[in-house]
């Protein structure tokens, strides 16, 4: 493939630094573009010393103009701690941020990747979830502002395809993991891995019955990067289909650290879904793509990545 110039919106984010790492590999020109709301300059920090890497500090909520040939938009808070603390901004990001970033690749004829999210389902009735599946989402709920959110972005990538001839890609992505997770995300796995590591409680919420799927962030990457090259737009799952109990995710991360933790249980925060798995045959079918990495194998490296923060 010919050198691209590509802008990664959240290029400094947990999944943004691996997607740039990723592309500058392959010898593309990359731009990140991040406002360090939750992005940290230390995961783009090696990044910097490529001279086909730029980095801009700005926020998608206000306009920008570059020439560019991709769109990856991954810029938006995605763990409930960060998107709940300041909601009215979370929306913001996602459905000027999406405006913003259609209007540019509208302009420069740029193709666009809109980073959606398996929350666009809520707390499915249909499981596992398949694209066609269109949810079932609380929209005044604690964590609408990030479903709702999200949402619309599809919407408007959508509206865009159709009255504009925006060329867009829509990935809805599954529990990701793995190393430049901060570890105040308050996502499940950098939780129950920092906990573990600190030899304090691991907070389970409920009895631990609610699953999830997780996928090892290389798989991930590697699923955008088959999606935005693909002839199809999408919507598409990307995300392990492998399920687990919150429980059975304690109790491996206990083994895998070796810590003495033990699990405390906590109430059940609102609208928490008690299901989430995708359906990932549209992803396998269509880009020949589906996850390598299995949990125990991608916990290690995790859990490596997190002994050394915190050494």
């Amino acid at each position: 493939m010919k050198s691209l110039r590509i802008l990664v919106t959240g290029g400094a984010g947990f999944i943004g630094s691996h997607l740039c790492a990723r592309l500058l590999e392959q010898g593309h020109e990359v731009i990140s573009l991040d406002n360090y709301f939750t992005g940290r300059r230390r995961n783009i920090q090696e990044l910097r010393r490529n001279p086909r890497f730029e980095e801009i500090r700005h926020d998608v909520i206000q306009p920008i103009l570059l020439e560019v040939d991709r769109i990856y938009n991954l810029a938006c808070p995605a763990s409930p701690v960060h998107y709940q603390y300041n909601p009215v901004k979370t929306v913001k990001t996602s459905v000027m941020g999406a405006l913003n970033m259609l209007g540019l690749a509208k302009r420069v004829k740029a193709r666009i990747l809109q980073a959606s999210t398996s929350e666009v389902y809520g707390d499915p009735q249909v499981h596992p979830q398949t694209e066609d599946y269109w949810g079932h989402v609380n929209p005044i709920g604690l964590r609408s502002c990030y479903d709702e959110g999200k949402r619309l972005a599809e919407t408007l990538m959508m509206d865009y395809h159709r009255q504009n001839g925006v060329d867009i890609r829509i990935a809805r992505i599954f529990n990701t993991y793995g190393p430049n997770m901060r570890a105040d995300d308050g996502r499940v796995v950098s939780n129950f891995i920092v906990q573990a590591l600190r030899g304090e409680p691991i907070t389970v919420y409920g009895e631990g019955l609610q699953t999830r799927s997780f996928c090892y962030v290389d798989d991930l990457v590697d699923g955008l990067m088959r999606l935005m090259e693909s002839p199809y737009a999408g919507p598409i799952n990307l995300g392990n289909p492998g399920e687990f109990t919150i429980r059975e995710l304690a109790d491996l991360v206990i083994e895998k650290t070796g810590s003495k933790s033990a699990v405390e249980k906590r109430p059940l925060p609102s609208d928490d879904p008690k299901q989430r798995r995708p359906d990932i045959t549209r992803a396998r079918e269509l880009l020949g793509w589906e996850p390598k990495i299995p949990l125990r194998e991608g916990l290690v490296r995790t859990i490596e990545y997190f002994r050394s923060e915190t050494a």
